[in-house]
């Protein structure tokens, strides 16, 4: 399956700035399944300085400094990208049980494992209590295969919790997520991750795009597509296995990944320093087109 995706992010300020530096991480990824045929990021105005790097998870980042008076700046992200899929099949063969997988992190033989090691240890966004720990033991019981049991841990999270974007903000603590079993993408991502860790297992999170369809017989909304957020288990042999707690499903041929992190903060969309601005209003589109 093959997308073009153009995402617009639009500050407004009530003053003009004077300067503003900014990181953005906006460039799809390739990966074993997903293959970015292009990608382009235009900032207006135009930047006195533009620049890409890989940071320290190989996702690209741009960096750029805008030095002249504006009261609106946009950063246009455009892509086209070729989705694979996985072969769903091949998840379920997978019988290993997750008290071997959290051993083998912890005392890890190979690269692989020592860099898996380090999506094991918890954030200040993934801290896990006591009652975070029983939910995840839960699904997690001994001796069963890790696939499954993350699974329904999945599952459990989709039927419990209500997706409610009133609720959080990106500092809201997992913990309060968890007491009130309510949240966004992003939380429910944080939490699936804090589970996760509790029992020393690895994984990380993803931000990307989701491709949302119109009710049958209504066309597509402009800019309707969204922003989303998902995670990844490691599993020896396997590699990285993506599950969608917010949507109860592993994500197949409608995720465009766009940087993986040990949290939100690793790999926000957008951030920097502005000089100067007053008040901003902020708008986000995103159109998500198969080809």
């Amino acid at each position: 399956m093959k997308y073009q995706i153009r995402h617009v992010t639009t500050y407004r300020y009530t003053d003009k700035v004077s300067l503003t530096q900014n990181h953005a991480r906006l460039t799809p990824l390739n990966t074993f399944q997903q293959q970015c045929l292009s990608s382009a990021v235009t900032i207006i105005p135009e930047p006195d300085y533009q620049v890409s790097f890989q940071d320290h998870f190989d996702n690209i980042v741009t960096v750029f400094e805008i030095p002249t008076l504006h009261e609106e700046m946009q950063v246009i992200a455009t892509s086209e990208v070729d989705l694979q899929g996985v072969p769903i099949q091949g998840l379920f063969s997978h019988q290993v049980n997750w008290e071997s997988v959290r051993d083998q992190i912890k005392y890890p033989a190979d690269n692989a494992m020592l860099q898996a090691l380090t999506f094991s240890l918890p954030t200040r966004l993934t801290q896990a209590n006591q009652d975070i720990l029983n939910y995840t033991l839960a699904s997690f019981t001994p001796n069963r295969p890790i696939v499954e049991a993350c699974d329904e841990l999945m599952a459990r999270i989709f039927a419990d919790f209500t997706f409610d974007p009133a609720f959080s903000t990106i500092n809201t603590p997992v913990s309060h997520v968890f007491e009130h079993k309510r949240g966004v993408c992003q939380d429910f991502a944080h939490l699936t991750l804090a589970c996760i860790r509790s029992i020393g297992l690895s994984a990380r999170y993803v931000s990307g795009y989701i491709e949302t369809l119109p009710p049958p017989g209504q066309e597509k909304l402009t800019g309707a597509d969204a922003t989303h957020a998902w995670i990844s288990l490691f599993v020896p042999g396997s590699g990285w296995i993506d599950f969608d707690p917010t949507n109860n499903l592993k994500p197949y041929d409608q995720h465009v990944t766009l940087a993986v992190g040990r949290d939100f903060a690793d790999i926000t969309p957008l951030k920097g320093v502005m000089f100067g601005g007053g008040n901003q209003q902020l708008d986000v589109s995103v159109d998500m087109n198969r080809i």
